[in-house]
């Protein structure tokens, strides 16, 4: 618990997580009331009270990644190790710190979301719409969450790999929101692959059966794209461990 208390400090003594954690409520709230607005709210519905979630989690991501990047930076990260002998324990204590972050940060804006796209829905739209009848229902409330979590620690493995602000968030960015789009180019070896690549699969956590995540057959249920989600950081967490033992801080 110490070397979660000296990572809280530490990432709560520059401004960055402030205005992260203050943009994913007010992001999601924003673009909440405005679907539940547009045609009368007649398109208003649990998923769509979630259509924020992937630019919030680009936002945790920003932020984990720079809670790393900032100690290179600027060095703090040398004096961290010399303060700690186990290099791993000090990086996994700002993993639980920014994952249980990003959940919380994340899960209390699902959860508004969908109480303030209720409040609001237009006369097109019906209660019926927003009832959570089903584990589904439910999975796109808390899914956000939980995805969001895995996301800060993939975003922190990157950090520690990259070490450069701009190379690592330029990474954590692209790759959701244009690499693996790309391989729709691919030809029918591309478009099937494409769901299955990480954050493609991770949507499909959050989503309902007929959701944003289940647009092609070929797509990964909700427990196959989280534990691809799960595995690729996992992979990339154990990478970036090695690699903070053997380099120089």
């Amino acid at each position: 618990m110490s070397l979660i208390t000296v990572e809280r400090i530490k990432l709560f003594s520059t401004r960055s997580p402030y205005w992260c954690l203050a943009l994913v409520p007010v992001l999601g709230l924003g673009i909440t009331l405005l679907v539940s607005l547009v045609d009368r709210g007649s398109a208003a519905s649990l998923e769509t009270s979630q259509a924020w979630v992937n630019f919030a989690i680009s936002i945790v991501m920003v932020m984990a990644a720079l809670s790393v990047t900032t100690e290179y930076r600027f060095g703090t990260i040398r004096s961290s190790f010399l303060a700690v002998p186990s290099r791993s324990g000090l990086l996994l204590a700002k993993c639980v710190l920014l994952a249980v972050l990003s959940f919380l940060i994340v899960e209390v804006t699902s959860v508004a979301s969908y109480l303030l796209a209720r409040a609001v829905h237009g006369p097109g739209s019906t209660d019926a719409a927003f009832a959570l009848t089903s584990s589904t229902d439910y999975r796109v409330i808390w899914g956000p969450g939980v995805i969001a979590a895995v996301a800060a620690v993939l975003a922190i493995a990157v950090g520690i790999l990259i070490r450069q602000s701009a190379g690592a968030i330029a990474v954590v960015l692209l790759w959701p929101l244009l690499v693996e789009n790309l391989f729709n180019l691919f030809g029918d070896f591309g478009r099937d692959l494409q769901p299955w690549l990480p954050f493609s699969a991770s949507t499909a956590f959050y989503s309902g059966d007929s959701g944003f995540g289940r647009a092609a057959d070929a797509a990964p249920n909700w427990w196959q794209g989280g534990l691809v989600f799960l595995g690729t950081a996992v992979v990339l967490l154990i990478l970036a461990l090695a690699s903070a033992k053997r380099r120089d801080a």
